[in-house]
C-alpha cells in the first residue's frame, strides 16, 4: 500500500499508522518503519494529528513548502534500500556515510538529493532510475566528506 498511486490512500496509510502507534497497538513491519520515520519528524505531528488537513493539503515547492509525505517517503525508500541492499552496495556505502555524518537522520537527508535527482530524471525521461548514476552520486558523498 505504501507504493499506491492514490494520494489519499497513501496519506491515509501514514495517518492510520500514526494513530495506531499512538494508541500503543502492535504494528506490522511496514507500519513500524512508517511510525519510526514519523517519530523522527515531530514538525509533522500537528499535520498528522489533523486528518482532514493532512489528506487535503497541497504542498508547493515554489511557495517554499515541503511535502511532508514525499519527504517521509524518501526516508522510507532509503531505509528499505539499505535493508535490502538494493541497489547492490548501498548498505556498505551507508556504513561509510554514517561514519562521516555521525547522525543517520542527517545522513539520509544528504542521500535524498541524489535519490530525488535520479527519480526526477527517470520520471522526466520515462525510464527506469539510473542506479549506476545514483550509486556514483552516493559514492561522491563519501568522498566529499573525507
Amino acid at each position: 500500500m505504501i507504493f499506491s498511486q492514490d494520494r489519499t490512500r497513501l496519506r491515509q496509510q501514514y495517518l492510520d499508522t500514526w494513530q495506531k502507534a499512538n494508541r500503543g497497538e502492535t504494528l506490522e513491519p511496514l507500519e513500524e518503519l512508517i511510525a519510526d520515520v514519523i517519530r523522527d519528524h515531530p514538525e509533522y505531528h500537528p499535520l498528522l494529528n489533523n486528518a482532514d488537513a493532512a489528506v487535503s493539503s497541497e504542498f508547493y515547492p515554489e511557495h517554499g513548502t515541503t511535502n511532508p509525505f514525499l519527504h517521509m517517503g524518501m526516508h522510507i525508500a532509503l531505509r528499505e534500500q539499505v535493508a535490502t541492499d538494493r541497489p547492490a552496495g548501498i548498505k556498505d556505502l551507508t556504513r561509510k556515510l554514517i561514519l562521516r555524518y555521525r547522525d543517520s537522520h542527517e545522513m539520509e537527508h544528504h542521500m535524498m538529493e541524489p535519490l530525488g535527482k535520479v527519480l526526477w530524471e527517470a520520471q522526466r525521461d520515462q525510464t527506469e532510475p539510473d542506479q549506476q548514476q545514483y550509486m556514483e552520486q552516493l559514492r561522491s558523498l563519501v568522498k566529499s566528506r573525507s
